[in-house]
């Protein structure tokens, strides 16, 4: 009987791809490694998919376990039952916030993946890594950035970035040296293109909120090259249908995948459209992108009253472009579509507007 280890439960991605992967493989068992303080609620959650999939129940053990810690913390007996028959591993553990301190970011994000790529290089039989990077490997580079580009130079704006793309060569290198990966690369992830559900509000919500504590009338402060920028946003459950359409497909073996938007609103249109969703009209402020920085973190007031962290006004005049077609192709054949901005955005404002109690952390 096969094995397939989670690293990142009970956050988003685990808990949506936990069942639907043990339905692909209903030889299967799971093991979820959780860190300990998340423990409780690990409980809940698996309690809850388990309701809601009773046909996947009792397949799933959580285990105490950690990324950042050699071996991923697991006692002897554990490591040797994972690594000693088939093992499927989903890496999905990372520190998913633009100000993560460097210190935090390097331990979970570099170290904790590089701790999990031994571990699979020491299993007996490894099935597949399924590895979730993110498009900003990128960094700031300055065109189109292909599913294949990794290291052309760029320069990074923000330790999340750059620990992200220190973490896909730790990868990538295990990959060239024969160990079966899949990387999968999300750009901005926002709510489910239906319901609207997210776990958190920050990128794009962030400016949604400022949007919506004003009145009929809204100003935004952005930079002059917004209306030029791309924002590149899915939602949720177009990353989670594809990578569990990947994941189980043999010709990904060894690819890289670009879960973005291939069509991109730019910063004024997602603007302009949220605006108008939430019945405003929208009136744009030109302020260069460093001034605003600057007064968000340094000016009294400021940040108190915009409430946009500084680390995220860099993706307004984010330079990349995603080259999205390999991606959408084999995705189209597996029956797997991105639906535009336009498609998701009602859902996306209309779970804002009735959520007012969802937050902006992040597990860590």
């Amino acid at each position: 009987m096969g094995v397939v280890l989670f690293t990142g439960f009970p956050g988003f991605l685990g808990s949506a791809l936990l069942p639907r992967t043990l339905r692909r493989a209903p030889d299967a068992r799971a093991v979820a490694l959780v860190q300990a303080k998340f423990l409780d609620q690990a409980r809940t959650t698996l309690a809850r998919i388990e309701r809601e999939a009773p046909e996947i129940a009792g397949r799933t053990d959580l285990v105490v376990g950690d990324i950042t810690v050699d071996g991923l913390g697991l006692e002897q007996v554990e490591r040797e039952r994972l690594l000693g028959g088939p093992l499927e591993i989903f890496h999905l553990a990372a520190v998913y916030d633009l100000s993560v301190p460097a210190d935090v970011a390097w331990r979970v994000n570099v170290e904790g993946t590089r701790h999990v790529v031994r571990f699979a290089e020491a299993a007996s039989q490894l099935v597949r890594l399924q590895y979730v990077s993110t498009c900003y490997v990128s960094g700031r580079y300055d065109g189109i950035f292909s599913e294949t580009d990794l290291e052309l130079g760029q320069p990074f704006a923000n330790h999340y970035d750059h620990t992200k793309h220190e973490a896909e060569r730790v990868v990538a290198k295990a990959r060239d040296a024969g160990l079966p990966v899949s990387v999968y690369r999300p750009s901005v992830v926002v709510g489910d293109s239906v319901t609207g559900a997210t776990q958190k509000f920050d990128g794009p919500y962030y400016l949604l909120q400022l949007l919506a504590r004003q009145g009929r009338t809204a100003f935004a402060p952005l930079p002059r090259a917004a209306s030029r920028t791309r924002f590149n946003l899915v939602p949720s459950d177009y990353v989670v249908d594809g990578i569990a359409a990947l994941a189980g497909h043999g010709p990904a073996v060894n690819r890289t995948f670009a879960l973005a938007q291939p069509a991109p609103p730019t910063v004024t249109e997602m603007c302009e459209v949220f605006a108008d969703r939430l019945g405003k009209q929208l009136r744009v402020v030109p302020m260069p992108v460093g001034l605003a920085a600057f007064s968000i973190d340094h000016v009294p007031g400021v940040g108190r009253l915009f409430q946009v962290p500084s680390s995220t006004l860099e993706y307004l005049t984010h330079p990349s472009h995603y080259d999205t077609d390999a991606t959408t192709a084999m995705l189209g054949g597996l029956g797997v579509h991105c639906p535009p901005f336009t498609g998701h955005v009602d859902a996306m404002v209309r779970f804002f507007r009735a959520n007012p109690q969802v937050g902006t952390a992040a597990m860590v």
